[in-house]
């Protein structure tokens, strides 16, 4: 899990990003190709800045002129896994209403994945694994399959990394074939990614162990307070 200052500041921003996120020049639309080739290397390179990201979605607030869709679907990829965070709403809140273009020669992608990438959130966070691994790999998502998700190294790792802090914080034990429908694995592919996690299988009954973690123990607590009463005198 990230803590809130890695998030806030990860250890892989550049000294010239954190320039950019940080200094005046924030709101600099010159600089907005740097941000945008800083997304890029995040997609090629499985790092993440949400507030680089951010500032990029806030220049195209106020310079509609810059406005690319692709950068905008992208961030909207790297955001969707970094639940529990809430980076996902943060971007969607910076996003100006569109129409879908009516150019064909450049037609706006966005306002028809738009709804694919915000129903992929919602199930995520409703923890509804099945659910999201059925809609990515439907007709509806093709195309962020095939134009987006596809160039993202790592994408379904980090969902995968997101089901797994779900189910420790959720179970000290989970069958087999239940953990391989959250995680969209099988066989051998799921047998080494438990492995790697180090959890531990039995094999008789399929039964996999998750190791205690201060979600999935339950511990009484004992709360005292002392409250001192001013004297009164009649």
């Amino acid at each position: 899990m990230v803590s809130a200052s890695a998030w806030a500041t990860p250890s892989t921003r550049t000294e010239l990003i954190e320039n950019l996120v940080s200094g005046v020049d924030r709101y600099n639309p010159s600089n907005v190709g740097i941000l945008e080739d800083y997304l890029y290397h995040q997609i090629r390179s499985e790092e993440y800045d949400c507030l680089a990201n951010l500032a990029i979605l806030k220049l195209y607030q106020f310079n509609p002129d810059l406005y690319n869709p692709d950068v905008v679907i992208n961030i909207l990829i790297k955001a969707l896994t970094s639940l529990p965070f809430p980076d996902f709403n943060l971007c969607i809140s910076l996003l100006d209403e569109r129409s879908a273009s009516t150019n064909p020669d450049e037609p706006d992608p966005l306002p028809l994945l738009l709804p694919v990438l915000i129903s992929l959130h919602n199930l995520l966070q409703q923890c509804r694994f099945p659910a999201f691994w059925t809609l990515y790999r439907s007709e509806k998502a093709e195309s962020l399959r095939d134009n987006y998700t596809v160039e993202c190294v790592g994408f379904e790792d980090s969902v995968r990394e997101v089901v797994i802090r779900g189910v420790k914080a959720a179970f000290k034990s989970i069958r087999m074939e239940r953990l391989g429908n959250y995680l969209n694995l099988s066989d051998e592919d799921l047998n080494g990614y438990v492995a790697k996690l180090g959890w531990s299988i039995e094999a008789s009954t399929g039964v996999v162990s998750i190791p205690p973690n201060p979600d999935n123990q339950i511990e009484s607590t004992v709360v005292q307070e002392q409250i001192e009463l001013p004297l009164t005198f009649a």
